[in-house]
Order: structure tokens, then C-alpha cells, then sequence
């Protein structure tokens, strides 16, 4: 099996690569400098990690590493990056195209892979309506979006994240400086979330807890003088959220925030209904980090009580993290079991298996 594995980094994450990627000059380099801190790494393929030949992986949204690419491979300057992505395509024989940048590379995109592709298979974790996905088999970790992916004829199966082993050395890190930790998005569309973030920032001064936001740009207008005034202010911060908030972060940062950790907390948004498993669940697991999350349908593995915990309410979680700090070695031993669980069950090998499997039970 010949493996050709499409990402995109995302809006948010562009500075930080942009940094990365303009140390390097060649697109091998690029790649490298990419991988090695670890943005995303829960969905890059066993193979692309270790660096078989059989696998290749590209960012064909991103212009820097692709006409990279296009100058080292003699393709015009004026060559586009639909253009640029099939002739990687084709020059590696991938008969497996993985793609997790739907958006940018759709049916329209698929319909022109070259013949020898004999799968097609889209990553996607969110119910789009409006996005033709045709001709991909579509995969992800929340059986209700499947679903929807269903009742709109297209077809679905369960595919979950793994590990990234790279945590296993941020698991061992025992001086634990943060209390309660938060890293994700913040916007008018994460209202279950803000409640539960405005109870737990209340909580600092008795405890240390950090959030690192990453906002969204109408949260950003409210907060300056655009937003003094007018509807514009009730997409501010509450005051005690922005005392305990600090710059986004996102790879090996992260990464360290996450092994100074007790508690991470989680809280899903409301697309993917009662289902859980975002990205939030394997990082903070990896990193042997308590993982305080809400209440929901997870996956296999992530039992309450034994490898995570779970809050129905804003002043459940409060009492949760007083009953967790209050008992730290109690703590510690969740967090551990968590650990242990998510870096065999969701191993890297475990996802290339399942992978694997897909391929052969649909195409």
C-alpha cells in the first residue's frame, strides 16, 4: 500500500509555521521542521512518522512547502495547488489518497486523482451541508456526524486519532506547577464552554489556572474600543477569563503546558451532539494529565472514574477539581491509567492497523 497523506495546518496555527517554515529551504526540510513540533501529530499516519518510503505527506494548501516541491520537480512558477498536489500524487504511485483538507480539496479535486488511486479516503469532524465530499469514504471519531455524512449519501466508517509518542517524555515530567489548565478556541459559538471557564477562572488565586485562547475575530473587535459601546460587548471575555489568559499555543509549546499540568480541562461544542473525542481527550491523556472533561458518549477507553472524569454542570466541575487537587495521588492515578491506556489502545501501530483495515473492508 502506497500512502499519500494531504493536511492542512489551519488559520490559527499559520504564524507559529510560517516562523518554521521560513528557517527551512527545501520542501524535505520544511516538512521536517513541521513534524518536528508535533502540530497534529495525533492524526499523521505511522508510516509518514517513521519515515517509510511507501508514505508521503504534504500540506497542499500551503504555497511555501508546495512550490517547494514544484521548483525542486521543475514544474512552472504559475503551476496551481490542485495542479501541483496531482503531480505528487502521481510521481509518488500512491494508490491511497488520505486527505484532511476537505475544504480545499473536495470531489471536484478527487474526480482527477490519477487511475492508480484506487482509494479515497477524507477525514473530516464536523456535519458540513453545503461541501460536495462524493467519491472519499468519510472517517472520523463521533459517530453522530457520521451519521449526518450518511443521510446525505455519502459513505462513512469509525477512524479514531492516536497517540503521539513523542508525549510519552512530556508524560514523565513530575513538577507540576499549574493547577488547571484550558488550551483551545474561544467564540460566541462555545456558550456551554464559557460558562464552565468563567466558573473555573473564579477559581484562581485558591489554585494556579492558565488558559491560552486562541479567540475568535469578533471576540477580538468586542475587546477593543470598537466594542465599548453598542452589541459588540457581549462577545467580551468576562473579566476574570481574561485574568487567567495567556497567548495561544499549539505544538511542542502546548506540549510543555501540557506535562506542568494537574488538570486539563475539556469541553466539547455542541456539533457533534452527545458524542466525545476531540482533539483535547488524546493530547492531554498522552501527556499523563488528568483529564477533566463533560459528560458524553467517549471513546472506547475513556471510562469515568478509572482513566478520565466527567462534569454534567460548571459547579460540577468546581467540585471535581476541589475533590481531584484535595486528592492528589487519587489524581495522579487516573491521569496514569489514562496514560496507559491511550498509548497502547490508540497506538500508532494500533491506528496504521485500523487504517489498513478500512482500506481493504470499502475500496
Amino acid at each position: 500500500m502506497r500512502i499519500f497523506q494531504n493536511v492542512s495546518a489551519g488559520r490559527r496555527y499559520g504564524p507559529t509555521l510560517k516562523t518554521l517554515l521560513s528557517m527551512q529551504t527545501t520542501f524535505a526540510r520544511k516538512l521536517a521542521a513541521f513534524h518536528s513540533n508535533a502540530y497534529d501529530a495525533a492524526h499523521t499516519l505511522g508510516p509518514v512518522l517513521a519515515g517509510e518510503e511507501r508514505a508521503f505527506y504534504t500540506q497542499g494548501d500551503n504555497a511555501e512547502v508546495q512550490r517547494a516541491w514544484a521548483r525542486e520537480n521543475g514544474l512552472p512558477g504559475r503551476t496551481t495547488p490542485d495542479n501541483i498536489l496531482l503531480a505528487q500524487i502521481e510521481a509518488h504511485k500512491a494508490d491511497v489518497f488520505y486527505n484532511l483538507d476537505l475544504d480545499n480539496f473536495d470531489a471536484r479535486f478527487a474526480r482527477r486523482l490519477p487511475g492508480t488511486v484506487r482509494a479515497r479516503i477524507g477525514w473530516h469532524a464536523a456535519p458540513a451541508t453545503r461541501t460536495d465530499w462524493t467519491g472519499y469514504l468519510m472517517v472520523n471519531n463521533f459517530p453522530a456526524i457520521l451519521e449526518v455524512f450518511r443521510s446525505r449519501g455519502l459513505r462513512a466508517a469509525y477512524f479514531a486519532p492516536a497517540h503521539d509518542p513523542a508525549l510519552d517524555a512530556y508524560a514523565q515530567n513530575e513538577r507540576r506547577d499549574i493547577d488547571v489548565l484550558f488550551v483551545g478556541g474561544y467564540s460566541q459559538y462555545h456558550t456551554k464552554r464559557v460558562a464552565v471557564l468563567d466558573a473555573v477562572a473564579a477559581l484562581n488565586g485558591r489554585h494556579r489556572v492558565v488558559f491560552a485562547l486562541a479567540r475568535s475575530r469578533l471576540n477580538r473587535i468586542a475587546e477593543t474600543p470598537l466594542g465599548v459601546l453598542g452589541p459588540l460587548r457581549q462577545y467580551c471575555r468576562p473579566e476574570r477569563i481574561r485574568a487567567v489568559t495567556q497567548e495561544p499555543v499549539f505544538g511542542r509549546a502546548y506540549y510543555d503546558l501540557l506535562a506542568r499540568s494537574k488538570i486539563v480541562l475539556n469541553g466539547a461544542i455542541d456539533m457533534a451532539g452527545n458524542d466525545r473525542g476531540n482533539m483535547r481527550c488524546w493530547e492531554a491523556l498522552g501527556a499523563r494529565t488528568l483529564l477533566l472533561s463533560d459528560a458524553g458518549n467517549y471513546p472506547a477507553g475513556m471510562v469515568d472514574g478509572e482513566t478520565i472524569r466527567t462534569y454534567r454542570s460548571p459547579r460540577h466541575a468546581i467540585e471535581l477539581i476541589a475533590d481531584s487537587l484535595g486528592n492528589f495521588e487519587r489524581c495522579r492515578g487516573v491521569a496514569a491509567a489514562g496514560h496507559a491506556m491511550i498509548r497502547t489502545r490508540y497506538s500508532k501501530a494500533a491506528q496504521w492497523a485500523s487504517f489498513q483495515r478500512l482500506v481493504v473492508e470499502h475500496f
